[in-house]
């Protein structure tokens, strides 16, 4: 009997038909960033399959090789994209990742304390989360970063701490609670009720962000529903292989939004590219739980990206006058965003929309930014070589705004374009959106 039983009953019960799927077509490799790279067959979304079907099949054992070849892809999606067969690579990924870390296939000290503490005590507790977001935000006000790196002091942490210190976010002043209230009503008689997802990072780093979103959502008529302290959605729970502790955050989630009866929602809405791809599979996760089954299923056919929802509901126009040359903006998919939920005409159509911008093609714009959720931490060669690549192709557009959805795509680009010198602004679509209805309103706050 192989040593690894409960791997292949995973992989068999959770995607087996999908391993079986795969056809070795080879259509996905030109599209795999990590493949690409390296050309080396096991780097490929074909190749990892192959390795799950093996394990699957109990003609090879899991080992730590496998395991790290697991969590070598970047997990973007963009194989599925490509495949004719359909093969649904993300949940495949999902399930090996969760069967890896229930075997400790990768467990060190180090990497068990980082996990226990990011990942099960810091991403599960909003309050613990926003403790490190404002103190993030008190070392840079402070000057202490400023003062750190002017004194050189980074040279004497060990490399994947001065790697990871390089890549440090300024942090906001406010979360989201402080921005948007409760319950925002927009003048007049109200077309839609939806409720606004604030997300953990997005609320930490880019809370304004999420203001402009409301704003957008006020100006075409909905009232905007923001539950207080949001937890995490799980997305970076279950990309690394922690199912269980992403059902718990699901179910959280559920309940802070009425979905149904009187006061129930139209829809529950996201600006971030990453989270709603894990978001609007709530059904999936949740399907074999007694008391949410039917409460995710119906949080599915709610759930929304904020771009798809006013495409479907319509946007109003911006009324505004514009003087001299157009801004110059270019968009960057995000994974998945376009991938992952297969939206990318929607934001693009969106910018088209706003005076005074003009919109110019980035060139490989649905390939990864190297950000990937931690992938940037985890291996930050490969996801500094994708950075820089992204970074060059912006600067190719002469763009002056690069537009993304999904906030780590905004650290990974702003990191990049600060290293190479690059004088670009990174804004969120919906966020230029605000602006120009500031604009129409004579708002001085831009």
């Amino acid at each position: 009997m192989s040593a690894v039983p409960k791997l292949a009953l995973a992989l068999k019960q959770l995607g087996y038909a999908d391993l079986q799927q795969c056809m070795h077509c080879g259509m996905c490799l030109p599209t795999c960033p990590t493949y690409t790279a390296t050309l080396n067959e096991r780097q490929s979304p074909r190749g990892r399959i192959a390795l799950m079907r093996a394990v699957a099949d109990e003609r090879i054992e899991a080992t730590p090789a496998f395991a790290e070849e697991m969590y070598n892809c970047l997990g973007c999606l963009a194989c599925q994209t490509a495949c004719p067969a359909g093969v649904g690579y993300g949940s495949l990924l999902e399930t090996a990742r969760a069967e890896v870390e229930e075997k400790g296939l990768l467990a060190t000290p180090r990497r068990s304390l980082v996990r226990w503490f990011l990942i099960r005590l810091v991403f599960t507790r909003p309050r613990l989360l926003r403790l490190v977001g404002r103190s993030i935000r008190l070392w840079t006000a402070s000057g202490g970063k400023k003062l750190f790196r002017a004194l050189g002091l980074p040279r004497l942490l060990p490399k994947y701490l001065r790697d990871l210190e390089a890549q440090t976010p300024e942090g906001r002043a406010q979360f989201s609670d402080a921005l948007i209230a409760a319950v925002e009503k927009p003048e007049g008689i109200p077309r839609h009720r939806v409720g606004l997802l604030t997300g953990c990072v997005q609320d930490l780093l880019y809370s304004e962000i999420n203001r402009d979103t409301a704003e957008v959502l006020l100006a075409n008529g909905c009232e905007v529903h923001t539950p207080r302290l949001q937890p995490c959605c799980g997305s970076l729970h279950a990309h690394n292989g922690d199912i269980e502790a992403a059902k718990g955050l699901a179910k959280r989630l559920i309940d802070l939004f009425p979905l149904e009866g009187e006061n129930a929602l139209d829809a529950v809405l996201s600006n971030a590219g990453g989270c709603g791809s894990h978001l609007k599979e709530y059904g999936h996760l949740l399907s074999d739980d007694p008391a949410y089954a039917a409460k995710a299923a119906l949080w599915s056919k709610k759930f929304k990206d904020i771009h798809a929802w006013l495409a479907e509901t319509g946007i109003r126009p911006p009324k505004m006058e514009t003087e001299g040359p157009p801004c110059r903006v270019t968009y960057h998919d995000s994974c998945h965003l376009c991938h992952g939920q297969k939206i990318a005409k929607e934001p693009r159509a969106l910018l088209k929309g706003i005076p005074g911008l003009e919109l110019v093609d980035l060139p490989e714009a649905s390939w990864c930014c190297g950000s990937a959720g931690v992938y940037n931490i985890t291996r930050p060669e490969m996801a500094a070589s994708l950075r820089d690549r992204k970074i060059g192709h912006i600067a190719e557009t002469g763009a002056t705004v690069v537009a993304l959805a999904n906030p780590g795509c905004h650290i990974q680009v702003e990191n990049g374009a600060r290293l190479r010198g690059l004088h670009v602004e990174v804004a969120h679509p919906l966020s230029l959106l605000a602006r120009a209805y500031r604009r129409e309103r004579g708002d001085a706050k831009l």
